[in-house]
């Protein structure tokens, strides 16, 4: 079961960082300046952050379901994902609720 919390939480983390630089690295370098070498520059973070998003999806649904939780529940952890810092603040919680210190 260790398995299953220490791949959400690495995920979650890493969703929240891919999300914190979309939100305001990669958005204010696209739409607020206009020079079209320093916009390039940061593409590569949608890209990333569309191929590691499913996998974050992915083990928030993993964890769900092993954890039985509640669909709304579920919902939550999956929604949490959209926001920078909502994905990191709901590791916090999957810390505090099921105590994983493995990794640290």
């Amino acid at each position: 079961m260790n398995g299953v919390i220490l791949r959400f939480r690495v995920m979650a983390i890493w969703a929240g960082v891919m999300s914190l630089l979309l939100w305001f690295a990669y958005m204010p370098a696209k739409y607020l300046v206009s020079d079209p070498t320093f916009y390039e520059s940061f593409i590569w973070i949608p890209i990333v952050h569309g191929f590691t998003y499913p996998i974050y999806l992915l083990a928030a649904l993993h964890l769900c379901i092993a954890k039985r939780k509640s669909l709304i529940s579920t919902g939550l952890f999956l929604l949490a994902g959209t926001l920078p810092v909502a994905s990191i603040w709901i590791e916090r919680k999957v810390k505090k609720e099921f105590g994983s210190d493995d990794w640290e």
